[in-house]
């Protein structure tokens, strides 16, 4: 059972430091709040797009540029690194500037980074276009949900939550995008109109958002930040609860489609279908988990979501059938995609007002970093026993990453007294 100190600190709000004017009903669709709400989620699930849809079109892309997989697969990496690069000066940049400014400069730079791509006929070429992409979209998501916080208080787990949805609806609408495109043109062709869109967002950015734009010099203060993510227990604690959740996550992301062939004998198509359900799962089950947080406990609904999607896991690595997989699959994805908008919220309710963008891009870069490592163990456990072996070994990761959470809320941390009631 939850104490009370902990399940308050786990779960207060943050006061706002910005001078953002705030609807008085807290709205989530209307008013001006739902008007930031829309723009930078239309424009977040766009650039998912792009960047997701690179993927499937590798084939076409090494085919057409005769470049060997490897060069391919570097293309893949460097837009990985250059959003984890840009994770942490992406907050420090929106609490020292302003959160417009950083948003419409990744909106910028994915404008400049889509459009390199959609005329990218060279190896080169591609591979700045990739980069640049990288940096945009790395850029986004720490001011985003900076600016998020600033304007939603109660319902901030909702806003969170359709947010975030956005990831899975560019990804799912990403496999998509890849073949039409080349029904009607070539791989180029599906970079083009997202380039357009973000242009419409970005207008619409500048007009509506209230924050001015601030351009000056100053210091990112490294160990500031450093200092912050590791002066507490109860950070380093979290830290490892999400670093255990985001391994989990991307190693199921990397080899999901693989496991369903080569362990269950799906087909190609079956198997894809299985990859997709996380995604459109995630569309739906994001808001639904996030409003469900902020009418209760963020806590308690981000350690039920773990142990709903562990038990999903458990029951595909087990099932014997394909309706029985792929129900397994689809319950694991409710738990998987529910985590983060709840877990969000309990993660920045422990940063201060004023370097809320800052610590909040860190711990990103830091879980998003040792996330990527799943992919990597994923392949090499596959390749000296079996896929099934790798999943089971992510499956005691979720199961871990549950365990330090109950271990945080149920305050076996030392926990400070906080300044505010719960929501």
């Amino acid at each position: 059972m939850l104490t009370r100190g902990a399940e308050e600190f786990a779960d207060r709000s943050i006061m706002t430091a910005s001078s953002q004017p705030r609807n008085s009903t807290d709205s989530v669709l209307r008013g001006y709040n739902g008007r930031i709400l829309l723009l930078l989620t239309i424009g977040y699930a766009a650039m998912q797009t792009g960047r997701m849809a690179l993927s499937p079109l590798l084939p076409t892309i090494i085919d057409d540029l005769s470049i060997s997989p490897f060069e391919a697969g570097l293309v893949l990496s460097v837009l990985l690194w250059c959003n984890a690069l840009m994770q942490f000066p992406s907050g420090r940049l929106s609490d020292r500037l302003s959160r417009k400014t950083v948003v419409s400069g990744a909106f910028s730079a994915a404008i400049v980074g889509f459009g390199l791509l959609s005329v990218a006929s060279t190896y080169p070429l591609l591979l700045v276009g990739a980069a640049v992409v990288g940096v945009a979209s790395g850029l986004y998501p720490a001011a985003a949900l900076a600016w998020l916080s600033d304007l939603f208080e109660e319902r901030r787990g909702r806003a969170f939550g359709i947010n975030t949805a956005a990831i899975d609806t560019g990804s799912a609408l990403s496999a998509v995008v890849a073949t039409a495109v080349l029904v009607v043109g070539t791989w180029r062709t599906a970079f083009a109109p997202i380039a357009v869109l973000m242009v419409l967002v970005l207008v619409y950015v500048h007009r509506w958002g209230r924050e001015s734009y601030v351009l000056e010099r100053f210091s990112l203060d490294v160990g500031k930040t450093a200092r912050a993510l590791v002066g507490t227990k109860r950070m380093r604690w979290t830290l490892v609860c999400y670093s255990l959740y985001m391994f989990t996550w991307q190693g199921v992301a990397g080899f999901l489609p693989t496991y369903l062939q080569v362990e269950k004998g799906f087909s190609p198509m079956v198997a894809s279908s299985g990859f997709a359900v996380l995604f459109v799962v995630g569309i739906v089950t994001k808001p639904i988990v996030g409003a469900l947080g902020d009418r209760g406990s963020h806590a308690r609904v981000a350690a039920g979501v773990l142990i709903i999607g562990s038990l999903g896991l458990a029951g595909t690595l087990v099932s014997t059938s394909t309706v029985g997989t792929l129900a397994g699959v689809i319950v694991f994805a409710v738990g998987l995609m529910g985590f983060s908008p709840p877990m969000l919220v309990v993660l920045t309710a422990q940063f201060p007002d004023d370097t809320l963008g800052a610590d909040l891009g860190a711990a990103r870069a830091v879980y998003i970093g040792i996330g990527s490592l799943g992919p990597v163990l994923v392949g090499y456990v596959a390749s000296r026993t079996t896929y099934t072996a790798a999943f089971t070994i992510l499956l005691g990761c979720l199961v871990g990453s549950l365990l330090v959470l109950a271990y945080i809320v149920r305050g076996r941390i030392g926990v400070p007294e906080p300044d505010e009631q719960p929501q």
